[in-house]
């Protein structure tokens, strides 16, 4: 990933670079890229780009990461707005099986979490890409979904490559950026498990009654 990118640093120079690691951050999630690549518009690619800023004096970090932040904010937009217009047809011509199985996971992940989700699932490959219109088809109010998918992708886009920069900059730190790297990528894994876990024992659970919705659209955790 890191050679791709210096090659297409080489050969358009830093706005296009730029607006390239930003297209892929908001197509991965406004154009379901993700879904299929998500190795090339998700952490790979911001650690990457990262990597790359700190060897290149002619990148800023801060013009990287803040426009990556942006991109992955109003790529979650348009996958929120997409599903409140479209409903749930719109994720059920999402492509084969496994994509279906993806949709349905996420849509217990939302239903578990619910604000939280949308937060977490920035850090989920899968979530990132399926949460924001289940949050629209959901009908999960407008400012409680922008407030937690600023806070996610802001997080998320700054950090990963803020990390990728330093853990190319500075050697002393270099070490510490990459058990933060590990970290972000663990606590990832473990957010999946820990959703796969309590819908696995919800499941398990006798029906108890219907269960009525919150104020966000989704049904709380049983």
């Amino acid at each position: 990933m890191t050679h791709d990118l210096t090659d297409l640093l080489g050969d358009v120079g830093p706005i296009v670079f730029y607006l390239a690691v930003w297209g892929l951050v908001f197509a991965g999630t406004a154009l379901f890229v993700g879904v299929f690549i998500p190795f090339i518009t998700g952490d790979s690619l911001l650690f990457a780009a990262g990597l790359l800023t700190g060897t290149h004096s002619e990148l800023s970090i801060w013009v990287l990461a803040i426009g990556v932040g942006i991109a992955a904010v109003l790529g979650d937009q348009v996958g929120f707005w997409l599903g409140r217009r479209l409903g749930r047809p719109y994720l059920a011509r999402r492509g084969g099986r496994w994509v279906q199985a993806g949709v349905r996971r996420a849509e217990r992940f939302y239903e578990l979490f619910g604000w939280w989700s949308v937060v977490i699932s920035r850090y989920i490959p899968w979530g990132r890409v399926f949460i924001p219109p289940i949050a629209g088809i959901s009908a999960m109010k407008y400012w409680r979904f922008f407030t937690a998918n600023v806070v996610g992708a802001l997080s998320w886009g700054v950090l990963i490559t803020v990390i990728g920069y330093f853990a190319a900059v500075n050697p002393s730190v270099r070490p510490v950026a990459y058990v933060v790297a590990g970290v972000v990528i663990l606590a990832s894994i473990a957010a999946g498990i820990r959703a796969y876990v309590l819908d696995r024992r919800s499941r398990l659970r006798p029906a108890t009654g219907s269960v009525e919705p919150t104020g966000d659209g989704h049904r709380p955790a049983l």
